[in-house]
């Protein structure tokens, strides 16, 4: 019987470290993932919020705007999208009533979002923070999210079932794809990243399965017991959700390619640590 044991021992062993859930947790537990999903909710309600209901006020085609991304993206229906909307309807004339400072406070808001969004990317791939004037990166970033969120509301009136399906996973795939790329300067392969865009996708989907089922009769219930207050709560525990998915999608992607994918790597790497997805040295990036 103990000639066996070390045999189950290292067979055990075997078996953790390639399914390496446990890494997957304690990775989580390393970059804080929560806190991170809970700061990524904030920075969501004061910045993407104040941002597309400009958008949508400037909308010549009137689609909805934020209301509508929202009602979409949360998977409302019914009298739940109907209380949601009559709240957050942007106003006719809130670009010509926006003032400078406003302004000027959103765009700090929207840095900062952009800029805590790459910080959690440089966390999850363990790479050095980016130098300060990569900042035209966060802002460019920001305003592809902005496109991105825009055409969501313009696909959901354009397409329905399987199109729909279809257009949008692709659409966020590609996003999330790029937008890691891109926010971590192209410091890392296209091929690493895909796994991370990939799984970001289908935590969005799991994400809007939840919500339909859990927050559309949580809306309307709140709506009656909280009023406003507690419309805007469950918007930002969704929020919440959406950078737990973000963040975890892209930790899911580093945790695939330490246990189940072979990337090229790069000369002068020995294949332990993040410098084995690094496609070339981090060089100085220039607006």
């Amino acid at each position: 019987m103990k000639r066996h044991v070390p045999r189950v021992r290292q067979a055990v062993l075997d078996l953790e470290h390639r399914l390496g859930a446990y890494v997957l947790v304690r990775r989580g537990r390393d970059i804080e993932l929560m806190h991170r999903a809970m700061g990524f909710a904030t920075l969501s309600l004061v910045t993407l919020a104040p941002l597309l209901i400009v958008v949508a006020a400037a909308d010549p085609l009137g689609e909805g705007g934020f209301a509508s991304w929202l009602v979409d993206g949360m998977g409302l229906s019914g009298r739940s999208a109907h209380v949601l909307t009559d709240i957050i309807t942007p106003p006719v004339k809130v670009i010509g009533t926006t003032s400078v400072w406003g302004g000027v406070l959103l765009a700090v808001f929207g840095v900062s979002f952009a800029g805590s969004v790459q910080n959690g990317y440089e966390r999850v791939w363990g790479l050095p923070p980016g130098p300060w004037h990569r900042v035209w990166r966060q802002v460019s970033w920001l305003a592809v999210l902005t496109a991105y969120l825009y055409q969501e509301v313009l696909n959901g009136h354009q397409f329905h079932g399987l199109p729909r399906i279809v257009v949008s996973a692709t659409t966020g795939v590609l996003f999330f794809w790029w937008g890691q790329h891109f926010l971590l300067g192209g410091q890392l392969h296209w091929r690493t990243l895909l796994p991370g865009a990939l799984a970001t996708m289908v935590g969005l989907g799991g994400l809007r399965v939840f919500s339909y089922l859990v927050f559309t009769p949580l809306i309307v219930d709140n709506a009656i017991s909280y009023g406003t207050v507690g419309i805007v709560l469950v918007v930002e525990s969704w929020l919440t959700g959406v950078g737990f998915v973000v963040y975890g999608g892209a930790m899911f992607g580093r945790w695939f390619c330490d246990h189940h994918w072979t990337p090229r790597r790069a000369p002068g790497h020995d294949g332990r640590g993040p410098g084995r997805y690094i496609r070339r040295r981090a060089r100085r990036d220039t607006p």
